[in-house]
């Protein structure tokens, strides 16, 4: 339902930023605000200008964080068991207790794994790098932590492996697939060879970039022990996917472009938009 009144848009639009940013705390912050008007409301019936009252807030404010500057305490040796406690304390104000310990330990794993310890300020965590998949006909007990990246698409050959280990990862966002124009044209033939010669030299065009990938396939992977997989951005076709399920590359289409972001950092390598002069840099690998 939408709010109407200035105010209650203004709190809930509060509320809304601090679960984004810190993901708890909402309703404090609402009992807060809703205290601070109050007592606002208050002291402007008695004659008290606004902008007094904003100034006295903010002096307030400001003593709050000097005295949070003196209170805090840094982490304690033993950091793993202080910062799942605040996990648990967080959690139980909205999950039964024991799924509380339960779920707090996946969120510390997951938060370590995604720190970056060598960093400057290795407090600041890029929370998109933790995906949260939501899996049918399971419980919340189910849940549990998967130290790498699902990706929620397969593979699209009936024929590809399903497992392969010791895989150079190639990521890419190219079309692999017929193109469609991005203005309208019209093609003219006069004759149904002069439509055919058309329709193979857009299916070689395709065909092109997708042998380019095989081609560095070749160069790459040595031995029956390594793999070689594509995971596109973009379409592949089903006869860019077979020619690769020929080659003996695993290739995935239309990943979501997070997870491109997170294959990079996983795995290493780059995401690559053309496929000109292809090397060994921009591939990632994985075990």
């Amino acid at each position: 339902m939408p709010i109407m009144h200035p105010t209650a848009a203004l709190i809930a639009r509060q509320a809304a930023a601090q679960d984004e940013i810190t993901g708890d705390g909402t309703t404090s912050t609402v009992l807060l605000t809703a205290e601070l008007l109050s007592e606002a409301e208050q002291l402007i019936a008695t004659r008290i200008h606004p902008r007094d009252i904003v100034d006295g807030y903010r002096a307030a404010n400001k003593l709050a964080m000097e005295y949070l500057e003196e209170c805090k305490i840094p982490l304690p040796k033993d950091e793993d068991t202080f910062i799942m406690n605040i996990a648990r304390t967080s959690l139980n104000t909205k999950v039964h207790y024991s799924l509380a310990t339960h779920l707090a330990d996946i969120v510390v794993k997951a938060v370590k794994t995604i720190r970056n310890v060598e960093a400057k300020d290795d407090l600041v965590l890029d929370l998109h790098m933790v995906e949260v998949m939501h899996m049918r006909h399971g419980s919340v007990n189910d849940t549990r932590f998967v130290d790498g990246l699902v990706l929620d698409h397969g593979v699209r050959h009936p024929n590809m492996a399903k497992r392969a280990e010791n895989v150079h990862v190639f990521v890419c966002n190219v079309n692999l697939e017929y193109e469609k124009s991005l203005t309208t044209t019209t093609m003219m033939y006069h004759s149904p060879e002069e439509r055919q010669k058309l329709v193979h030299s857009e299916r070689n065009f395709t065909n092109e970039k997708v042998q380019r990938i095989i081609d560095l396939k070749n160069r790459i992977v040595k031995s029956d022990t390594e793999s070689f997989l594509v995971v596109n951005q973009g379409g592949i076709d089903p006869i860019s996917l077979d020619m690769f399920q020929k080659a003996g590359v695993l290739a995935i289409r239309r990943a979501k472009r997070r997870n491109m972001e997170r294959l990079s950092k996983a795995c290493g390598g780059y995401p690559v938009t053309v496929v000109d002069d292809l090397d060994s840099t921009c591939l990632g690998f994985a075990k």
